[in-house]
């Protein structure tokens, strides 16, 4: 019992130097960044929707240098085409002149993707990164080619130019571990970002873990216990969204037309042991489910007409929940 504290310990201390590190960097959205992190080590994917020149791409770099890992990045175009994603065969001649097929990875073949601006390239495009965001594979002409872990995926979009846009299907954003939105900074935070970036020299940041000491932190996590009572509150919150449930709150009933899937019950569950973990404790609290519950359940809860007309928004529905379903 004495070694698992230890480790607990340790997790809880890594944890903090890559949440200190990334900030050097990456300036303000504290919580943003501690959101992130998380998804990292339960192995889920990120939606990160902001307007243009908010860091998007900065945070996903300084991620990945502070983990020593490989970094890939996709611009998404309308004519981006899914072998510019995963590869593809080509012909290749060798020294004696024998012709013959071999695998290209694509940008995919990375253990940190940044693909930027996901919802403009067409959806065939968009399927490509489907197998690879759940199965942790790609397949080409029948052969499968597995992705080196870890393998985090986070995608961009613009919430404002909506224009020459293809919207995520419903399958698809529910790949997504959490949807986070990366608010403007303040005047305070803009002006540490300008001192940074027109300076002479730029902050640099230390690596944190390797590639061995990820794999181990992901799998302490999901030792954390948690009670009965706590997971029950969770499975409420998370039926609550459904508009025929017992469970359902009166705004729900009104604006939604379809609740969340199972697995915002399990991303939810595993960044509670996450959030638990980075404050030291060795079980999970209900307060830790209404700090992760938007990011967790905001991309998977579908509006309808009544909902759209009265501009109201996932994230209000998600604090109404919030509001009426209590711990016991």
């Amino acid at each position: 019992m004495q070694a698992l504290e230890e480790q607990f310990t340790a997790f809880t201390e890594r944890f903090t130097r890559l949440k200190k590190e990334a900030e050097k960097v990456f300036v303000g959205q504290s919580e943003l960044v501690e959101h992130v992190l998380i998804c990292l080590f339960c192995r889920g994917h990120v939606l990160l929707e902001g307007l243009p020149g908010l860091g998007k791409t900065l945070l996903v770099k300084t991620l990945s240098n502070i983990l020593d890992l490989k970094f890939g990045r996709i611009q998404c175009t309308p004519d981006l085409m899914p072998a510019d994603v995963i590869g593809t065969n080509m012909l290749i001649e060798d020294s004696g002149g024998i012709q013959r097929f071999e695998f290209q990875p694509g940008p995919i073949f990375a253990n940190i993707i940044l693909v930027d601006e996901i919802n403009r390239t067409t959806p065939k495009t968009q399927s490509a990164f489907l197998e690879a965001m759940q199965e942790q594979r790609v397949t080409v002409l029948g052969k499968n080619h597995i992705l080196e872990e870890p393998f985090l995926l986070l995608a961009t979009q613009n919430p404002i130019e909506l224009e020459g846009t293809y919207p995520l299907p419903e399958a698809q954003l529910d790949r997504f571990f959490f949807k986070l939105k990366i608010a403007y900074p303040t005047f305070e935070e803009l002006s540490r970002i300008v001192d940074l970036t027109t300076a002479e020299e730029t902050p640099e940041v230390g690596r944190v873990l390797n590639r061995r000491e990820l794999r181990e932190m992901s799998l302490l996590a999901r030792k954390i216990k948690i009670a009965e009572d706590v997971k029950h509150y969770a499975l409420k919150i998370v039926l609550a969204t459904h508009p025929d449930s017992p469970e359902a709150v009166e705004p729900v009933k009104k604006y939604v037309g379809y609740g969340a899937s199972p697995r915002a019950a399990q991303s939810m569950i595993l960044a509670a042991k996450v959030k638990a973990l980075t404050e030291g404790r060795y079980n999970v609290a209900y307060e830790d489910f209404q700090s992760i519950a938007a990011a967790a359940l905001r991309h998977r809860i579908l509006l309808n007409f009544e909902g759209d007309v009265a501009r109201i928004s996932s994230d209000d529905v998600v604090a109404e929940i919030l509001s009426q379903i209590r711990p016991k």
